[in-house]
């Protein structure tokens, strides 16, 4: 029964194998999607007295209180099954317990009882089909648990594949581009001088605005000084790379030139100096992970979730009070690469109806930034 209920859960309620102790009598699953039921924990025991489970409750709470800090959410409830030959005897058994912000509900699930698995209803809308023998061989049972174990390998297999639909190659270009670039400009009188980045096509609005449009593309393969390149160049490489194996190599490309495009666009509109840098199109690859997180919340936290927030959260921080760092820049590529990302989705995984959603979004929000830069601040 203990096998049996962890495949239900793992096959047909989409749950995944978090952890799993030596001796296999205890697992803990997650769904992210299941409120009422984020995380399961099946127990195998036969402890006969109340107490221990009394114990046993309050243990489960106090790591389910450590887990829901680390899973980074709000409300935590969980769901904790004892799968056991009878029911404890001694105290009346508390079916619930909080510890801050962490819900535990304790069912038992018994042999004595066969109707007990008609309460996990409630909680998964099917009750699991349980038809069990009256005696087992320990090789049945052995190849049960393999089940479970080769499911969980299943879904890992699933998780790397998700994350390497591609071989990066658009990356490495953009960096050679990037690093010809800035050799030029350095030839040519410098990084640093005004003329120099104007002429090899930096942001500079007044000549925008008499029909230069192509520097709303050009300065996102352009770098004010070595350090500007060093730091660009280094988050393109681990940025750019892990967007590439997402959504394959045409998409990337798609979703780094309009984000560089839309991250210059808000620094045309807000911000009058020269610019130049790809920090904009470098902030796009963060909007498309957080795409990934939009579209796919239970992989994307599971797995890349809270370092993407907790960097992007950062970036955008030292932005605002670091002086001289185009912020408006950043913020238009994140909010570019978001729905850029929301437009092209992700490879074999068509939402034709979201997708021209998001283009719709991205056509009128870039419409309206273009006249507003060209009709009203200038």
């Amino acid at each position: 029964m203990f096998w049996r209920l962890t495949y239900f859960f793992m096959d047909e309620c989409n749950y995944r194998l978090l952890r799993i102790n030596k001796n296999h009598t205890e697992i803990w699953l997650e769904n992210r999607q299941n409120h009422s039921a984020r995380i399961i924990r099946l127990v195998l025991s036969n402890i006969a007295w109340s107490n221990r489970f009394n114990r046993d409750q309050q243990q489960t709470a106090e790591q389910g209180e450590r887990l829901r800090r680390h899973l980074f959410t709000r409300n935590l409830n969980i769901l904790n099954l004892y799968i056991t030959e009878f029911l404890p005897v001694g105290e009346p058994l508390p079916d619930q317990v909080i510890k801050g912000k962490t819900k535990i509900l304790s069912l038992f699930i018994t042999k004595e009882d066969p109707t007990s698995t008609s309460k996990l209803a409630d909680f998964f809308g099917k009750k699991p089909d349980l038809w069990l023998k009256n005696e087992y061989q320990q090789a049945d049972v052995l190849l049960l648990a393999q089940a479970v174990l080769n499911k969980a390998a299943q879904q890992e297999k699933a998780d790397q594949k998700f994350f390497s639909v591609a071989r990066p190659l658009f990356t490495y270009i953009l960096i050679l581009i990037q690093v010809i670039m800035f050799i030029l400009l350095e030839h040519y009188g410098g990084s640093t001088n005004p003329e120099t980045l104007i002429d090899f096509g930096a942001k500079y609005s007044p000549l925008i605005i008499q029909g230069e449009w192509w520097r709303l593309i050009t300065p996102i393969f352009l770098h004010i000084g070595i350090l500007h390149l060093f730091m660009n160049t280094l988050a393109l490489y681990y940025l750019g790379t892990a967007v590439e194996r997402i959504f394959g190599r045409i998409r990337f490309i798609g979703i780094y030139l309009i984000s560089g495009f839309m991250g210059t666009l808000f620094s045309f509109v807000f911000n009058q100096n020269i610019a130049a840098g790809a920090s904009g199109a470098i902030f796009g690859c963060f909007g498309a992970l957080l795409y990934v997180g939009f579209a796919f919340p239970q992989i994307f936290f599971r797995t890349i979730g809270k370092n993407v927030l907790f960097l992007i959260a950062l970036n955008l921080i030292i932005g605002f009070i670091v002086p001289g760092i185009d912020y408006h820049g950043h913020i238009g590529g994140l909010i570019g690469g978001f729905l850029t990302s929301g437009l092209v989705h992700l490879p074999n995984n068509k939402k034709v109806k979201n997708q021209i959603t998001f283009m719709i979004i991205l056509g009128v929000l870039t419409t309206f930034m273009l006249y507003y830069g060209y009709h009203v601040i200038f």
